[in-house]
């Protein structure tokens, strides 16, 4: 019964020392702030920030949907080229049949974004 104790010592001292570390990443600087006066708030660092100016608006308006057009484009592309990087450094163990499914891949993604590009889903007014 102690080795089987014996061997969980290993990651209690790793979950241990990983607690310690990110506890110490995020209190130490909040002391350090405090003590040294950067902690200092005034009515601009506690208003809200959106995007370099103060709301003026309702939280609950609409947005237009072709902000979330390019949002799900911009997302589609970036899974690609998450797909693409793993493909191209195993092709040579995946051989044609790899290299064909990626090609059926990229030409879904190119008819989507010729479709996209069509319907006006990347004009910006």
């Amino acid at each position: 019964m102690a080795s089987v104790a014996g061997g969980y010592l290993p990651i209690l001292l790793f979950l241990f020392v990983a607690l310690a570390l990110s506890s110490a990443f995020v209190i130490l600087p909040m002391i350090v702030g405090r003590l040294t006066g950067a902690h200092q708030p005034t009515p601009e660092k506690l208003s809200e920030y959106e995007c370099g100016f103060p709301a003026f608006e309702d939280s609950r308006a609409q947005f237009d949907v072709r902000f979330y057009l390019v949002a799900i484009l911009f997302i589609i592309f970036d899974l690609e080229a998450a797909f693409l990087f793993p493909w191209s450094v195993s092709l040579k163990e995946i051989g044609w049949a790899g290299w064909g499914a990626m090609m059926v891949f990229l030409a879904e993604l190119g008819l989507g974004l010729a479709y996209a590009w069509k319907k006006g889903a990347l004009e910006w007014e």
